[in-house]
């Protein structure tokens, strides 16, 4: 099977780019042929080029012609598109799918019908835009904290949702998660058409025995991570948190008494830092996607403290791969927290379910085979799709 895949980069890299690599990797050890499209946001430099996206957006016209240029080069069964904002857009799948390959799109975010691409406005989750008008985003600035951005995204939106792309050009998406899924089937995706399928990750081997000490948050620093609530929770705290990862709240993390910041980290020596975890913690505030930390944590045999909101709610079961609080409270945050950190019998037990959990659900191998058969359906749909027509 040849598969290629259009990906747009974050300036900031972060688990979307990882998942991408990670993906396109797997699907080469399993025998197909891969080539990946990588566009990139750090091409956007200057004011100008910053005014011509955002009006280009909802159709991205030159991105559009690097996918039509590579599909007549490489000649994929399969087109799958990751993230195609803002330099690729929608507008790739109906092109695509007029050259004849199967078109997939995974779903990482919301930002088919939320500006924000969190469902979220004000600290918590907002569903305001899922079924409503796109435009309703602009007065509130959802997209970056900038009006005029806002409306480029929007415009985006409602033009695809108009014009029936969603329902006409993709043969199958990838939500992570069930949760996920929901809310896609509550914004018009047609239900039929929506596949489960969780992020991967290759086994990094069976985790270390010994002691475990330490809490770790690894994450983009950002308020939806809810690094603040954990900066209000850790001067509860006897030991530490340390804090793995950069982004716009390093700053204001600084200094802050009980926390341990230690920037970027090399991915051996995060894999390693969370292999010696008491416990990784994830107090989101928006529903996340599934965060490749929480994989990375069960994997490691770590278990995982997280906000009961959304998916996360699902990933962790309460008790048995680690504990769940009230989303956007440091003293429940705290109050888990101690708990795993001064049972370390208890935390054992529940990084020993995590592992079996990542056995189960999140292999590579695991994956990759729910993966192909998803292309294998789409593309026994398009060719009975094509026979009825004939």
């Amino acid at each position: 099977m040849r598969v290629l895949i259009v990906h747009n980069h974050y300036q900031i890299r972060g688990g979307e780019d990882a998942v991408v690599a990670n993906e396109a990797a797997a699907l080469a050890r399993a025998g197909c042929a891969v080539e990946v499209l990588a566009f990139h946001n750090d091409d956007i430099r200057s004011p100008l080029d910053r005014l011509r996206t955002a009006f280009e957006a909802p159709h991205a016209p030159r991105g559009v012609a690097r996918v039509v240029e590579a599909v007549g080069r490489f000649r994929p069964d399969v087109v799958h598109a990751h993230n195609t904002f803002p330099l690729v857009s929608p507008a790739m799948h109906g092109a695509v799918r007029a050259l004849g390959p199967v078109t997939v799109q995974t779903l990482h975010n919301f930002r088919l019908a939320c500006a924000g691409a969190m469902l979220m406005r004000d600290g918590a989750p907002c569903e305001t835009c899922l079924t409503g008008s796109a435009y309703q985003s602009v007065r509130h600035a959802c997209y970056r904290g900038s009006r005029l951005g806002t409306l480029a995204v929007a415009r985006m939106i409602d033009r695809h949702r108009k014009a029936g792309t969603w329902r006409r050009d993709v043969d199958a998406f990838i939500a992570l998660t069930d949760f996920a899924r929901g809310r896609f089937v509550a914004a018009g995706l047609p239900a039929h058409r929506l596949f489960v399928k969780p992020n991967g990750l290759p086994d990094p081997g069976p985790p270390r025995d010994g002691p475990r000490e330490g809490i770790l948050f690894a994450g983009r620093l950002s308020p939806e991570k809810g690094v603040e609530i954990l900066k209000a929770a850790a001067p509860l705290l006897a030991a530490p948190v340390a804090i793995a990862g950069e982004g716009p709240l390093r700053d204001a993390l600084a200094g802050a008494p009980g926390l341990t910041l230690l920037g970027a980290l090399p991915q051996a020596d995060l894999r390693a830092r969370m292999g010696r975890a008491a416990a990784l913690v994830v107090p989101s505030l928006w529903y996340e996607g599934l965060p490749m930390v929480v994989a990375e944590a069960y994997a490691a045999g770590t278990p995982v403290i997280a906000s009961r909101l959304g998916a996360l709610a699902h990933l962790i079961e309460d008790g048995v791969t680690g504990l769940l609080v009230t989303p956007g409270d440091p003293v429940d945050l705290a109050r888990a927290i101690e708990r795993l950190s001064s049972h370390p019998d208890e935390a054992r037990r529940m990084g020993r379910a995590a592992r079996e959990a990542y056995l189960r659900h999140w292999t590579e191998e695991a994956t990759t085979a729910s993966l192909l058969a998803i292309y294998r359906t789409a593309l026994a749909a398009r060719a009975g799709a094509d026979r009825a027509s004939a």
